[in-house]
């Protein structure tokens, strides 16, 4: 017994010895193998740099902050916020003023071959929203045609892809920021585009399918089509651009009913159970121009836009773009249209620029004047006015001046209390909604 002991112990022992003789000799091999010479101690060190810096250039950062000071007049949009300014709106009837970020974006870009991915949230003092979420991937062959997936910028005509960074008014025209809501939408877009080599490469195709709900979840199951078939041309110091634009999509039907407008009232078209589910339409074709030339006087810019179309609503709102359940109410269809004009002129070779914006929207072209019964039906138009000084590469400060006017009717008037002082401004004269703005952007 004590002998079968002791040999069990030697074996053990034995054991242990040759793993340790192993990994000495290991180790050994090892220390030899990292006894480089000072070229090849060199090599590596490039390498690893060279692995890391190709890795951190795939990354792109950018982004712009956008600082404010705004003045509205009392029933100027966007500017009072909150259901305790709407009190002291209607009690006083005077402007307000605040400070303010319009916007804070950062955009992560990674590009790793023909995949592209982007990330861009945006931080301001109401909170924290996303902006753009999508993955491109373009064609092996030439590179100019492109897959996107995601939330990103409607291909619909010219302002809408037209970055914030870059533009010279405050805001987007109104028609945009009323058929268009967020700029983006959830969807798939396909862009088609000659090699840079063909003749053929100044036309571009954006054709894509979206949500139709802007940057909210899809609660329809309906998919909307938006197309944008643009060209552009560089002839000399001029540029001449141009386009034409699609929305097909429709709007979900949630009663039997249906009006449209005839002899300047709202009559009843339809009356059938089968409109329940059914989409009504929601279509626009837009044109757009864009037209700029390098002179002695400087960067001189002409754009515009005009759209027409239809689409539903309620009897007292023309559109809910932006809805988070399926509509219960009966079905108003309107006909629109608007656009605007807009020209910028550098000064010269000074930092300076000068602005000229005339913006108008249509909500109901078939009806106007003392037959409008509702504000959803009013046409406003706005004159903007505006300087630019191009501190340097990074800094911009835009003073800005929106002249806002209003179609008039004596069915919507003021509203006033017992002892007939106003409250709250009508629509029998132009309503006192002048904005102006004076914002400091930096550019990364």
């Amino acid at each position: 017994m004590k002998l079968k002991k002791i040999s069990t112990t030697c074996l053990l022992f034995g054991s242990l010895a040759v793993v340790s003789f192993a990994q000495t000799e290991t180790e050994t091999i090892v220390l030899v193998e990292e006894e480089l010479t000072p070229l090849q101690q060199i090599e590596q060190r490039i390498e690893i740099i060279e692995t890391t810096t190709g890795t951190q250039s795939k990354l792109k950062v950018s982004g712009y902050i956008q600082t404010q000071y705004q003045y509205g007049e009392t029933d100027a949009d966007g500017v009072k916020v909150g259901s305790g300014i709407e009190k002291q709106k209607q009690a006083d009837l005077k402007g307000f003023s605040r400070f303010g970020v319009r916007r804070g974006r950062i955009k992560f870009t990674y590009t790793d071959g023909l995949v592209e991915g982007v990330f861009q949230p945006d931080f301001t003092e109401k909170g924290i929203a996303f902006k753009d979420v999508y993955l491109s991937v373009k064609d092996p062959i030439w590179g100019t045609n492109s897959l996107k997936a995601g939330i990103f910028d409607r291909p619909f005509g010219h302002e809408i892809s037209y970055s914030s960074s870059r533009r010279e008014s405050p805001e987007r025209s109104r028609i945009f920021q009323s058929l268009f809501p967020d700029e983006r939408d959830l969807g798939a877009m396909l862009t088609l585009q000659a090699d840079k080599n063909s003749p053929w490469n100044i036309l571009k195709l954006e054709a894509g399918l979206f949500a139709g709900n802007g940057i909210r979840p899809e609660i329809d199951s309906k998919l909307d089509f938006i197309g944008h078939l643009s060209a552009k041309k560089t002839i000399g110091d001029m540029e001449i651009g141009g386009g034409v634009s699609a929305y097909l999509g429709g709007s979900y039907q949630g009663t039997n009913n249906i009006y449209v407008m005839k002899n300047d009232a709202w009559v009843l078209d339809s009356s059938n159970p089968d409109n329940i589910g059914s989409y009504a339409k929601r279509q626009y074709i837009g044109f757009d121009l864009q037209f700029s030339a390098m002179t002695v006087a400087g960067l001189t810019q002409l754009r515009g836009e005009y759209i027409v179309g239809e689409h539903a609503g309620t009897v007292d709102k023309a559109y809910d773009f932006k809805p988070t359940s399926l509509p219960t109410t009966d079905t108003y269809m309107r006909k629109l249209s608007g656009g605007y004009v807009l020209l910028a002129q550098d000064l010269g070779a000074t930092p300076f620029t000068i602005v000229a914006k005339y913006d108008c929207y249509d909500p109901n072209t078939q009806i106007s004047g003392n037959d409008i019964a509702g504000a959803g039906e009013i046409t406003k138009s706005t004159i903007g006015l505006g300087a630019i000084w191009r501190i340097n590469n990074a800094l911009k400060l835009t003073a800005y001046y929106d002249i806002v006017k209003n179609e008039t009717t004596d069915k919507l008037p003021d509203t006033k209390d017992i002892d007939g002082k106003i409250t709250k401004y009508g629509y029998e004269g132009d309503r006192k909604d002048n904005v102006f703005t004076l914002r400091l952007q930096y550019k990364f």
